[in-house]
């Protein structure tokens, strides 16, 4: 981070700070009274089950060069006062970040945002040093968190946003002013507080509200939702099954391994081993290469970057060993993103075995659409349905409805790890998906135990 004073903080968000501490210099920002540091500005933020202004003497003590505050602090507390402190971390992020002249890429969708940010950072980085959305810091806390590690190194940035009801985006696209927007898909994830996909459609498209005059919006053109979208920005459409900007055909999934497909762009046509497998790869690859020619890229660089990326740990992590192969995708789930990895499955050697916990934020369509994914997984050829977690019965159910004949259910994953993991053999490749709520990397700790 490159560092700013009290003063500069304080006009920022339209706060009041003391004459005399208006020069204190700031080299560093968090959220989290734990990981203060001499030189931080502490911004207390006031949650359900806490307050973080019960901590700003303790983080003064630490070495902290100052805090933001609701609250009037003793006039020895180096302090800027402001209305309302999460308001005030988000203002002072969007000022941050807008001191550096960068291209900013902003990822939303409801499935595969987290792959395709770090495919598009792969890829800006074989020309770029390139920041990127560390983890689920996708936030109005975790963005800004991100947006600080900027520095005047920094050549560009690929931030990732996620939501849960309307509003959210509006307000990250307000930090970031992005330069480039990239929509994946709009599909389910959380219905629950948004009613129907016209009104998730609604929310993701905020993040147009604050893009740059010149800014492009890149979108899955195999949506049947974002293939409508109307906005005076310039589009970009990716897609596999429709005639689209940049595309992609002569796909071939390599099982467990990788993803092959030759990507065009006009008269541009190569081709790239995806190091992931599924077909629903190539989608977040595309986008990978949109971004990539946006900023100018060769050819050459975003083949090499598509090719390189790393995923974020637990999304289609294949771990191998004791005689069996992990398919590890705990780390979130919906309707959609389900069926793509029971997808990679079934196209997996030996017995197949999925593993399916309860996909959370679906309301009033949990049951129907726990159902019509063990419907599709009774149909998928996998050989194995093990289901856990309270909705997930309807999982079962609907394998059963299906004819598949070796389906287990458990309510609980203590349950099914007292009682279940016994059905797991060597020789099996099985599939580890829920929600994150579900906490099933429990269960991938124990597979890699037990065999």
């Amino acid at each position: 981070m490159e560092s700013f004073t009290l003063k500069e903080a304080a006009l920022a968000v339209g706060g009041k700070v003391l004459p005399k501490f208006e020069n204190i210099v700031v080299e560093s920002v968090s959220t989290d009274s734990r990981e203060i540091k001499g030189g931080a500005l502490f911004i207390p933020i006031k949650g359900e089950n806490f307050d973080g202004h019960d901590f700003i003497a303790d983080c003064i003590k630490k070495g902290a060069a100052g805090c933001f505050s609701q609250i009037p602090q003793k006039d020895d507390i180096p302090c800027v006062l402001v209305e309302d402190t999460k308001k005030a971390l988000r203002d002072l992020a969007e000022f941050y970040i807008g001191q550096f002249n960068i291209p900013k890429c902003a990822v939303t969708g409801s499935v595969g945002k987290t792959t395709t940010k770090d495919m598009i950072a792969s890829v800006f980085s074989q020309h770029f040093k390139t920041l990127k959305t560390q983890g689920n810091f996708n936030n109005d806390i975790g963005l800004p968190r991100t947006v600080f590690g900027i520095d005047r190194t920094t050549e560009a940035a690929v931030l990732e946003m996620g939501m849960n009801h309307f509003g959210e985006i509006h307000n990250l696209s307000k930090i970031v002013h992005p330069s480039i927007g990239v929509v994946t898909n709009i599909g389910v994830s959380h219905i629950e507080n948004l009613g129907s996909r016209e009104g998730i459609l609604k929310a993701k498209m905020e993040i147009l509200d604050f893009m740059r005059d010149d800014g492009v919006l890149i979108l899955n053109g195999d949506d049947s939702y974002l293939r409508i979208v109307r906005t005076d920005k310039r589009k970009i459409y990716c897609g596999i099954d429709n005639p689209c900007d940049v595309y992609a055909d002569n796909i071939v999934n390599d099982g467990l391994e990788s993803t092959l497909a030759d990507i065009h762009k006009g008269d541009v046509c190569f081709r790239v081993k995806i190091p992931v497998p599924g077909r629903h790869m190539v989608m977040n690859a595309l986008v990978a290469a949109a971004a990539g020619f946006e900023l100018g890229l060769a050819p050459e660089e975003i083949k090499a970057g598509i090719e390189n990326f790393e995923p974020t740990k637990m999304r289609m992590d294949i771990i191998s060993g004791n005689g069996i192969k992990i398919i590890n995708d705990v780390y979130n789930a919906n309707p959609v993103s389900v069926k793509a990895a029971i997808d990679v499955l079934a196209g997996a050697d030996g017995r197949k075995v999925a593993i399916l916990g309860d996909m959370f934020e679906l309301g009033e369509f949990s049951s129907l659409m726990h159902k019509d994914v063990g419907n599709y997984a009774g149909m998928s050829g996998i050989d194995v349905l093990i289901a856990i977690g309270k909705d997930s019965k309807y999982i079962y159910d609907g394998a059963k409805e299906k004819g598949m004949e070796e389906c287990f259910y458990y309510e609980t994953q203590d349950e099914f790890l007292e009682k279940g993991i016994s059905e797991i053999s060597k020789g099996d490749t099985v599939l580890v998906k829920a929600s994150r709520g579900m906490k099933l990397e429990k269960t991938v700790d124990r597979l890699q135990e037990v065999i």
